[in-house]
């Protein structure tokens, strides 16, 4: 019996690790359906990002498919700015390291931006370093 008590908590664990996974494989492939109508795009548990032409679309991932969805031009953008940390770094010679991760579109117009969390730096500045030499070439 005592064998029996001892073994009901990794039960519970595995069927709660087995209800995680089953989760995420949802948000992934309700990004995959998602991510079709893009020539670029990315996932990760912060946030979905879409390239197409010259709009951004990102948003949240959940299990049945991303929400709060915003979308920009990259003509309205004046500049793309790694941020780790809240600090601006070089595209070209990120960091090994930082706890958040950011990619922020400062825009000419109005003067907001808009920063997209990431979860990890190289991935973060390959996208920077793509969308940054499309806000130059326009």
């Amino acid at each position: 019996m005592e064998r029996g008590l001892l073994w009901l908590p990794l039960l519970f664990a595995f069927f709660w690790l087995a209800w995680q996974g089953s989760k995420e494989y949802q948000k992934i492939e309700a990004y995959r359906t998602w991510a079709e109508q893009f020539e670029r795009a990315k996932f990760d548990i912060y946030a979905v990002l879409g390239q197409k032409g010259n709009n951004i679309t990102w948003g949240k991932p959940t299990p049945k498919g991303p929400i709060q969805l915003e979308t920009f031009s990259l003509l309205d953008v004046q500049q793309v700015r790694l941020l780790v940390d809240d600090k601006p770094v070089e595209i070209e010679q990120p960091p090994q390291k930082g706890r958040t991760i950011e990619l922020e579109f400062l825009f000419a117009e109005s003067g907001n931006s808009v920063r997209v969390p990431f979860t990890e730096i190289p991935l973060a500045a390959e996208w920077g370093k793509f969308l940054h030499s499309r806000v130059i070439s326009h």
